[in-house]
């Protein structure tokens, strides 16, 4: 099974973080512990061993869902803390029985995470996860009483599906040019929505969106969020776009033609839509960087194992100085990289939003941009190893051609690699020129 190790086998090299090979962390306590043990068997049952089928196929099976909705499986997909009050009030109260919501925490959630990401594969895991973990928090975070109550208990039990739905055919990473308008009727009771979203992840199966619309004038100030009714909806036509990778996760184009949408349905406040989303975009961009991780490993770990046996020259690849040089290299960073997104999530388990907002926005599209370098280095690697076989759609290079068109569905969904790189610095200098300002500003002092 790509990706997990077997219990009581020795795990490949690169194939588990470090903590799952035996080495000390100060991160995961026995009860982290418990529960990656108990997503790893739900996983494993459920998902991984069937993950390559399903890619292969371009669709998960309708029984899949349902499976982890019934088991609450699909929450810990959410953004730490947990809505605890609203879950409880949903009657969901601990996830299989091993952590309470009230006490779930970033790490729960990384863990879970690189498990659901355990075959290297983001469209299995994300035709589950997407809209429960990028749509549904715009509601949990900015919607008022009545939007929670009339939304959320169905999400949380699966009985509705929510995506996220930012980008536009000529709006991807650059938000502020979003032009999906949502203009009041005469009557001020709805909004009339009008416009077209593309690259929408689980659109497809989607009972609401939630939607950037443009209900003010030009720029970010005049963005919005609305909860917006997609599936069998008047106005609302969907189809499925077959993209590079990740095709099982139901990437989406969605056009509307005056879709009505009532005005209860806004979240939060017209014209603060750009902020909800780039909050909304820290926890996509964590979740991208974590899922990448372990994409990296099976990529890589698929590759050292390979060398081990391959033989070339008369001596197997492994005695080969330069294939133990790639391996290195690509080993390297991918290390790096896991140990950077662990020292983000001890950051948000420490930090109050508030500041983790602020310090930790930049670094956050960083280490998502991050992760889609380290994951070309890992993929390029394992081809390269395979060589022919790597080449090749079936046969024992299967996972390394897979991975190969895995990479560009990590670099560009989420923030494309450059914008986020860009944004990273632009983020890093304005809060540094900001913390100098208050150092130099004068503490205390009077004139006489």
């Amino acid at each position: 099974m790509a990706g997990t190790t077997p219990t009581g086998a020795v795990p490949i090299p690169f194939s588990e973080p470090p903590y799952l090979c035996g080495l000390p962390s100060p991160y995961y306590t026995p009860e982290l512990r418990k529960w990656q043990q108990a997503c790893r068997a739900f996983i494993s049952e459920h998902l991984t061993p069937y993950a390559m089928e399903w890619e292969k196929e371009e669709t998960v099976p309708d029984h899949l869902f349902k499976t982890f909705t019934q088991h609450h499986m699909l929450i810990p997909s959410l953004p730490a803390p947990l809505p605890a009050k609203q879950l409880k009030a949903a009657g969901i109260h601990n996830l299989l029985g091993v952590v309470k919501v009230e006490d779930f925490t970033y790490f729960h959630n990384l863990i879970y995470t690189d498990e659901m990401s355990a075959s290297g594969l983001a469209g299995p895991g994300g035709s589950l996860t997407t809209g429960m973990a990028f749509g549904v928090p715009c509601v949990i975070k900015y919607g008022n009483q009545q939007l929670q109550e009339r939304f959320l208990p169905d999400a949380f039990h699966g009985k509705t599906r929510f995506c996220i739905a930012i980008t536009e055919p000529d709006a991807g990473s650059d938000v502020a040019n979003i032009k999906t308008t949502a203009v009041k009727s005469a009557d001020g009771k709805k909004y009339i929505v009008n416009g077209t979203k593309k690259w929408i992840t689980n659109g497809i199966w989607s009972d609401y969106a939630s939607m950037a619309v443009r209900t003010g004038g030009e720029g970010a100030a005049g963005l919005s969020l609305l909860v917006v009714p997609l599936k069998n909806h008047p106005g609302v036509e969907m189809r499925r776009l077959k993209v590079q990778g990740q095709i099982s996760a139901g990437t989406t184009y969605i056009e509307l033609d005056d879709v009505e949408v009532p005005v209860e349905n806004l979240i939060g406040q017209e014209g603060q839509g750009m902020k909800y989303i780039m909050q909304n975009f820290n926890h996509e961009r964590l979740t991208i960087a974590i899922g990448t991780s372990r994409s990296c490993r099976v990529a890589l770990s698929s590759a050292f194992a390979y060398c081990l046996k391959r033989e070339a020259f008369g001596k197997t690849l492994m005695e080969q100085p330069v294939v133990r040089h790639r391996l290195a290299k690509a080993g390297a960073l991918l290390e790096a990289q896991w140990a950077w997104v662990e020292q983000f999530v001890y950051m948000m388990c420490n930090l109050p939003k508030a500041a983790a907002d602020v310090e930790l926005g930049g670094l956050t599209a960083g280490a998502k941009a991050n992760g889609g370098i380290v994951l070309k280095e890992c993929a390029d690697c394992a081809m390269l190893l395979f060589g022919g076989n790597g080449y090749t759609r079936t046969g024992q290079g299967e996972i390394a051609e897979r991975m190969w068109r895995e990479v560009n569905g990590q670099r560009i969904p989420g923030g494309s690699e450059d914008v986020m790189l860009d944004l990273m610095i632009r983020q890093l200098a304005k809060n540094f020129q900001r913390k100098t300002k208050e150092l130099e500003r004068p503490r205390g002092s009077s004139r006489l």
